[in-house]
């Protein structure tokens, strides 16, 4: 039996999960929405899984911060071309697949 999940219900499993400050709530809000394009695209619903999205996805304020950790992407279109990159709206951040 599946659920339909809207964007509260999303933040709330992140908080059921003591996840909710993993991502912050753009960060969240823009990952729900790639999470809700992407089921769309491939046609199959998707399981909302909190830790392996977690584990799966990593924010990042800047190019400057993720540089720190990945110092292999000068821009940040070397990164797009390595990995998927959520961009938060009105912000400077991003959301990577961690590599």
């Amino acid at each position: 039996m599946k659920t339909n999940v809207n964007f509260n219900d999303f933040l709330d499993a992140f908080r059921n999960m003591g996840r909710e400050n993993q991502f912050s709530y753009e960060g969240k809000q823009a990952l729900f929405e790639y999470e809700e394009q992407l089921e769309e695209d491939l046609g199959t619903e998707q399981e909302l899984d909190v830790i392996g999205l977690c584990c799966e996805y990593a924010e990042y304020d800047n190019l400057n911060e993720l540089q720190q950790d990945h110092t292999d992407y000068p821009t940040l279109e070397a990164l797009e071309e390595a990995t998927t990159v959520i961009k938060i709206e009105g912000t400077q951040g991003f959301i990577i697949r961690q590599f």
